[in-house]
């Protein structure tokens, strides 16, 4: 009798769920104006198997008709292990004390690859999202070198000046810190007109990347 009149009581006074259908309805202010509640419901069913953020189907759907379509085409299961990948955002200091302050980490358990991106990018524009995945996606092993670091810089800073010929409003004026980190590797490949010249000096002395080899499988050519 209690539970009953309880739910009387609440009905009564009109508390209403905590997230009403208006609200799940709302498109974040950062995402493309292409990128309607329409279009991501109908987007949806080819990207829910990498996982539940929203943001993360935007950012896949913006490799699209770009260089980074061969990493959106890997993260839906076109790679090594023939799954999707797995997305989503992880305090990627939990897992080693050393990663706390990387903006994402590609990461391999049993037969299943992940893409761990860092909390402080949730409210990243979904353009720099998609930057970054087709960086991760590139990392489908164990082995990682300077060679396919070299390739996967270079292949995010392609991906980014394709992005923002499409999406324009992708850049936010470095407000956010992914926007300066791709702002940043923009730079180093168009100093380098366009070529890996100044993103391969970058990943050689990176301090992160010290006890890397110079090679890897599928990345021979440093």
């Amino acid at each position: 009798m209690k539970k009953l009149l309880t739910a009387i009581l609440l009905i009564g006074i009109g508390i209403t769920p905590a997230f009403s259908k208006e609200e799940d309805d709302v498109v974040p202010v950062n995402f493309p104006k292409k990128y309607t509640r329409e279009y991501i419901e109908q987007i949806k069913p080819q990207y829910k198997s990498v996982g539940k953020d929203e943001i993360f189907y935007v950012a896949l759907d913006m490799l699209k008709n770009t260089t980074g379509d061969f990493s959106r085409k890997a993260i839906l299961g076109n790679n090594l292990t023939e799954r999707p990948v797995k997305i989503e955002f992880r305090d990627l200091g939990s897992i080693n004390k050393d990663y706390a302050s990387f903006d994402a980490l590609g990461w391999k358990k049993g037969k299943r690859l992940y893409i761990f991106i860092n909390p402080r990018h949730k409210d990243a524009p979904p353009g720099a999202l998609a930057a970054l995945l087709s960086h991760e996606a590139l990392h489908q092993d164990e082995y990682n070198s300077l060679a396919e670091e070299t390739y996967a810089w270079t292949m995010e800073a392609s991906v980014w000046c394709e992005i923002l010929k499409e999406f324009p409003e992708s850049d936010d004026d470095n407000l956010h810190p992914l926007v300066d980190r791709e702002n940043t590797l923009k730079q180093l490949f168009e100093k380098g007109n366009y070529t890996n010249k100044y993103l391969k000096k970058t990943v050689v002395q990176n301090e992160g990347y010290k006890n890397l080899p110079s090679t890897s499988p599928g990345f021979e050519d440093l």
